[in-house]
């Protein structure tokens, strides 16, 4: 790759990660504002992010990005010195402004693309907020306390405004006295820090002239709410001395707010406090010394995605020659004249094996990232979503840090939203409503993710009227999706399943938000295409629950090599149960469809010869498979083991057959088709298959 085109990635790379982390930090803003408990360290941090992302805008050339930082800063900057309200008008155009920069940096990726018009009517809004006059706010009195004048003139204008929040607050003023090594400093400031800030906020610090060659006192201001006490054994230590500042007499204050102070005349010191400012990086004594080392304290490294797929292509190929050499060595081994080398070569495919094992593990968690990196992009979904259909709504989110592959992440993103927004629109019901049926005013939506064995598991709940399984059908049948005759055989999962019907809904008539029919089914495509299944459940008044099951990773996987009328194909292990030998007298029909009794429950089982339009074996063996809550036994000629495999994309012939995630190349060089278990079990229990043989035969002649 040119070193441009990788400096560009890095770029992108780089603001994608701060539009991350601005998501998260402005949804702890929007619930500080509404608990009216600003913190603001928040402030600074997100101030920090816009102004980091400013920087590499314009080094980068991205123009009008680096217009909306700037204003975005400007306006970040009023609101950390006090000049502005933190408001739900101002939250707002934070989250708008957020959105307007993922639209920028994919406009950055794709230059070919035009700008959507909205864009500059948005710039234009944003530069109109940035620009206007602020009401000025009567700042508390300093006069109160007896505050050194010198200490007052090198405060920096946020450390003013922090000092006089503080004190309209009513908290107490102290001063901390205490003494820090030279090789340390940082880590101890840093331990201070987080110590107080239970307990208040530490305004600003500056050396004494104390301390020897080793090191250095600190006069640090510190605005609590607690007493000395509280404070010495919190923070505790006989190095520190805490003292608490007396308030002036009210009546003879030597010094008053509307006196100049002389900052002219301590220029030195107003020098070394800014560099010790506590909204910059700070610049002490120890990091100084460290500054002469030109060694990166990062341990990250960026790879692009392309890269690990061609790694676990290799990787893949690998895992075939593993296979030959273990027949080559059984083949071996049967000779008695090569015993000796018999035992060498099994002890050099132990080894090969052994650390092909550790390559692959490798290079899959490599791939793996937290599933959290879409639950941010969907706070910001459910909170646009609610303002547009007057709803309060909670999204609670638990299990952010469940890690799947990067390619399922991201292909998860867009059937997430539509399930959110269809949960908020059809789901929650309106306030009145709410309280008229005796719920909370505020509908909750609940998104939960965990690991079980070799899958991953999302659940998305909601409080809401539920879904009523009678009008779904009835709808279903007056807009011709289904017959009558067809409507009488359907039990209460079909009915869900209705939801998934391209141009299926409810509403009477579309909005912004649904009633098009365009966005169940995007779901239910999206996540087959994932190898993963969805369930439905509800109940009228209480609410709806969907489970996504998904397997963890789509790069290499293991699987049960099977063969049907002379064909090899794959069945991944992650949703095999067992494999039984399969007696065709024991079968029986229950609705049309073939079913035999295992360990007392009924399992349906699918031919595949059959299926496939293969000439089977009349007996064979059952491969039970489970994909959430459903199961399936599929009928085999005979079982060839297990085998670690690659999956690859079917070419134009067979893509358009359903049933298949790929092909793969086995270890004796024959290519067989990979299962797709997810969408079998889906379109054989719902029978939806009359194309598949057809389809199948046609490609293998």
């Amino acid at each position: 790759m040119k070193e441009p085109e990788r400096g560009r990635e890095e770029f992108i790379s780089e603001v994608q990660e701060l539009i991350e982390g601005l998501s998260r930090d402005l949804f702890s803003l929007d619930t500080q504002e509404k608990s009216t408990n600003v913190d603001p360290n928040l402030i600074n941090e997100i101030f920090r992010k816009v102004h980091t992302l400013k920087g590499l805008a314009g080094f980068f050339g991205a123009n009008r990005l680096g217009e909306l930082s700037h204003d975005l800063e400007e306006i970040l900057d009023d609101l950390r010195l006090g000049k502005r309200p933190l408001d739900r008008e101002m939250v707002d155009l934070l989250f708008k402004a957020l959105d307007v920069c993922g639209q920028l940096l994919h406009l950055e990726q794709h230059p070919e693309l035009e700008a959507p018009p909205q864009l500059d009517a948005f710039f234009q809004e944003l530069a109109h907020f940035a620009r206007a006059e602020q009401e000025q706010v009567h700042p508390a009195m300093l006069s109160d306390y007896e505050l050194d004048a010198g200490l007052l003139a090198v405060l920096t204008e946020y450390e003013e405004h922090r000092l006089r929040s503080n004190i309209q607050q009513g908290m107490s003023l102290f001063r901390v006295r205490t003494t820090f090594k030279l090789q340390t400093i940082d880590d101890e400031l840093e331990q201070l820090k987080v110590m107080a800030r239970p307990l208040g906020e530490i305004i600003t610090y500056l050396p004494t002239g104390g301390g020897d060659s080793d090191t250095i006192e600190l006069e640090v201001l510190m605005a609590s709410g607690a007493k000395a006490e509280q404070l010495q054994a919190t923070l505790g230590g006989p190095a520190i001395r805490i003292e608490e500042l007396a308030r002036r007499n009210p009546t003879n204050p030597a010094l008053s707010d509307h006196q100049e102070i002389p900052r002219d005349s301590i220029a030195p010191q107003r020098e070394l406090n800014h560099a010790m400012d506590l909204s910059e990086p700070k610049a002490t004594p120890g990091s100084a010394m460290q500054a002469t080392s030109l060694k990166s304290t990062s341990q990250t490294v960026r790879v692009d995605i392309r890269k690990l797929d061609n790694l676990m292509n290799i990787v893949g190929e690998l895992a075939i020659v593993r296979a030959s050499l273990a027949r080559i060595t059984e083949r071996v081994r049967g000779q008695a004249a090569h015993r000796e080398l018999a035992m060498e070569l099994h002890r050099l495919h132990r080894a090969f094996d052994r650390h092909l094992g550790q390559m692959q593990d490798g290079i899959l968690e490599v791939r793996m990232v937290p599933i959290g990196q879409i639950f941010d992009r969907l706070g910001r979904v459910a909170r646009q979503s609610s303002r547009e259909t007057g709803k309060q709504v909670n999204l609670v989110i638990t299990g952010a840090e469940t890690e799947v592959d990067k390619l399922i992440v991201e292909e998860l993103s867009d059937p997430l939203m539509h399930m959110v927004r269809n949960a908020i629109d059809h789901g929650i019901e309106p306030t009145e409503e709410r309280i008229r049926v005796g719920k909370p005013e505020q509908g909750t939506i609940a998104i939960n993710a965990f690991q079980k064995g070799s899958h991953v598991f999302l659940e998305l709940e909601d409080d809401g009227r539920g879904m009523d399984p009678k009008r779904l059908i009835d709808t279903a049948v007056s807009r011709g999706f289904l017959g009558a005759q067809e409507a009488k055989e359907l039990g209460i999962e079909e009915a869900f399943g209705l939801i998934f019907l391209p141009g299926f809904s409810t509403k009477v008539s579309a909005d912004m938000m649904a009633g098009r029919g365009v966005g169940m089914d995007v779901v239910k495509t999206n996540i087959s295409r994932l190898g993963g299944v969805i369930d439905v459940q509800s109940e009228i008044g209480v609410g709806t629950k969907m489970t996504i099951t998904l397997p963890i990773t789509l790069a290499i996987l293991s699987a049960l090599i099977v063969h049907v009328g002379g064909q090899p194909f794959a069945i991944p292990l992650s949703s095999v149960q067992e494999a039984l030998v399969f007696d065709p007298t024991a079968t029986r029909t229950v609705d049309n469809r073939e079913v035999m009794t295992l360990r007392g429950a009924t399992l349906p089982i699918a031919r595949l010869a059959r299926l496939f339009g293969l000439a089977g074996q009349e007996r064979g063996f059952v491969v039970v498979v489970a994909v959430g809550t459903r199961r399936l036994g599929l009928v085999v000629d005979y079982l060839e083991g297990q085998q670690d495999i690659v999956i690859k994309p079917l070419g134009p012939s067979l893509r358009q057959v359903r049933g298949f995630a790929g092909a793969a190349q086995l270890g004796d060089q024959r290519v067989g088709l990979v299962l797709d278990s997810p969408a079998l079990v889906e379109e054989i229990l719902t029978g939806e298959v009359s194309k598949t043989p057809l389809g199948l035969r046609r490609s293998m002649a």
